[in-house]
């Protein structure tokens, strides 16, 4: 299995930096989740990530390189070295050349581009020279954001996967009792949600960022 390269040369445009995650993003993780509580399951997370679980990804982020099974980078603003979002390419298949991207950004810098730049800029790299042939991302039907920030980045709409994920009941609950309700509220049912994909192909990277 391949591994995935180290970026030969800094991925950055006038807009937005990217460098290689590091145990150093883990504050500004946190606090990222503590702004937008929903955040994790945008991200299809049963419950906000804790300080110990980023520390072990950490620890196990350039073995996941290595082995050529995922890679995470953290997206800065120039001249800044605080983790203001983060883009995560897991789910390699090697035989097919192809990847998922999955990206998530601080609410202190959204409305910015800056994903449609971090998501051009990693697919850049992973397709010139991670020896990829394909990258590909799903997000909700209803995700405008995300959905802009795709087609603004080049990517192209595929149509919609029915039933393609499972939303999972639990934090509007978790919410409610951090409230102070006294009554425990009815549990949500789980259920199933569509899911709206897009990809990039070498051939993509010729048009301009939107």
């Amino acid at each position: 299995m391949p591994s995935i390269p180290h970026p030969s040369a800094p991925l950055c445009d006038d807009r937005v930096a990217l460098r290689l995650a590091s145990e150093r993003d883990i504050p500004d993780v946190l606090i990222a989740h503590q702004d937008d509580p929903s955040l994790h399951e945008r991200l299809g997370q049963d419950r906000p990530p804790t300080g110990a679980e980023l520390g072990r990804a950490a620890e196990g982020a350039a073995a996941a390189r290595a082995e050529g099974s995922e890679v995470t980078v953290t997206i800065l603003e120039p001249g800044s070295d605080a983790c203001c979002g983060q883009l995560r390419a897991s789910g390699f298949d090697w035989d097919h050349a192809r990847a998922d991207l999955s990206i998530w950004l601080a609410p202190r810098v959204r409305g910015k581009g800056l994903a449609r730049r971090a998501l051009r800029l990693t697919a850049g790299w992973l397709l010139c020279r991670g020896g990829l042939e394909r990258v590909q991302l799903v997000t909700e039907p209803g995700n405008a954001p995300m959905i802009g920030a795709a087609r603004g980045a080049g990517f192209a709409a595929e149509g919609t996967l029915r039933g393609y994920a499972r939303r999972r009941p639990g934090a509007s609950a978790l919410r409610s009792r951090q409230a102070g309700r006294r009554a425990a509220p009815k549990p949500e049912p789980e259920r199933r949600v569509d899911g709206a994909i897009f990809s990039l192909l070498p051939s993509d990277l010729k048009a301009p960022i939107g």
